[in-house]
């Protein structure tokens, strides 16, 4: 698929020292930021490896907690037809691992994919603990499709305060990679990307882990984000993230939040990187803007503003040794209510 033809851009120096101070992301004994082929947390097939989509549905079917099921690293499973015919979604029972072999002597990991614009979601997580390790998530649309957002919003008698415009704009189906309502959801050393609404939709659950993945290629306008919280806690870490419209992104519901740390954003971003959203967007009374926000020791490549919170979470906000690409703070951030700032760099270019 010509979406993952390229592997991820090497990354130079993501970090820097100002006053004794580490700025910016560092790389952890699990590996380079990103994931790829310095990955050293990966799961060996103690079985032959899937290589169908008939296959993959039949094993999971039958998994159950502690089972691993590995996908042949050279496998493309496109699931275009089946999810447009049969309305297919796999679903991965609780306490499995879905594992291929990114990076390893070379190998991109096993391709799963779905073409069809209305493929919403492709994963869903049926329990608590399952894992998504070394492979790769495609979804049907890694477009900005800046034209419909206009048609949508700006032609006579539609705007964003009326149902007119959202409902011309919803006509276009939109997806979702990975869709969780349950706790202690892993994603590692994966690359995922062109899903419309969200590569992976974190609906509900604490204890989610998504780690030294490359996020990329969501940015369809008005929606487009690389992981994306309903009401929903996660750790976010040591990924690579490009061309996403948001790539992490909140609703900003009392109950959700996210500690994003030593992740990279490279040069393109459609709107700001970072999001949460407050009462205003819900039109629910309230300034809240989740329940705690802690974004540290990140590099932001996108000259787009790197953080908005807008509103208050309820225990604040905590922002401190990142290294942004702008001038001054005032340009990288924009939010409101209490903030703790540490120490952070300007002018990093990745």
């Amino acid at each position: 698929m010509s979406l993952f033809a390229t592997t991820m851009p090497e990354l130079g120096k993501t970090w820097t020292e100002v006053d004794g101070a580490i700025c910016g992301a560092q790389a952890d004994d699990l590996g380079a930021i990103g994931g790829g082929a310095s990955y050293r947390n990966r799961i060996e097939p103690t079985s032959e490896p899937i290589k169908t989509l008939d296959d993959l549905i039949a094993g999971l079917s039958n998994a159950n907690s502690g089972d691993v099921l590995y996908l042949d690293g050279a496998a493309e499973l496109d699931c275009t037809a089946m999810v447009a015919i049969e309305k297919l979604v796999l679903e991965i029972p609780a306490g499995v691992t879905l594992a291929s072999n990114r990076g390893e002597e070379g190998s991109p990991g096993a391709l799963v994919l779905s073409d069809w614009f209305a493929t919403r979601p492709l994963f869903r997580v049926m329990g608590p603990n399952v894992r998504f390790t070394g492979i790769r998530i495609a979804g049907p649309n890694p477009k900005r499709c800046l034209e419909h957002h206009g048609r949508a919003f700006a032609v006579e008698g539609h705007n964003r305060e009326n149902r007119l415009g959202h409902e011309y704009y919803y006509k276009f189906p939109i997806s979702d990679g990975i869709v969780t309502e349950h706790s202690h959801l892993t994603v590692d050393n994966c690359e995922i990307g062109g899903w419309s609404h969200a590569g992976i939709y974190l609906i509900k659950g604490e204890g989610h882990h998504i780690h030294h993945n490359f996020i990329h290629h969501n940015q369809y306008n008005g929606l487009g984000y690389g992981v994306s919280h309903d009401q929903a806690f996660s750790k976010i870490e040591r990924n690579c993230f490009n061309y996403n419209r948001h790539s992490i992104a909140g609703t900003g519901k009392s109950g959700s939040g996210y500690e994003a740390c030593h992740n990279v954003e490279l040069g393109e971003s459609l709107s700001h990187c970072y999001d949460m959203h407050g009462g205003r967007d819900r039109r629910d009374g309230t300034d809240i803007a989740g329940t705690a926000m802690r974004v540290t020791n990140n590099s932001f490549g996108s000259p787009e503003t790197a953080l908005v919170v807008r509103g208050t979470p309820d225990e604040g906000t905590t922002i401190r040794n990142n290294w942004f690409y702008h001038d001054t703070l005032d340009e990288a951030i924009r939010t409101e209510g209490a903030v703790s700032f540490g120490c952070n760099a300007l002018g990093y270019r990745c």
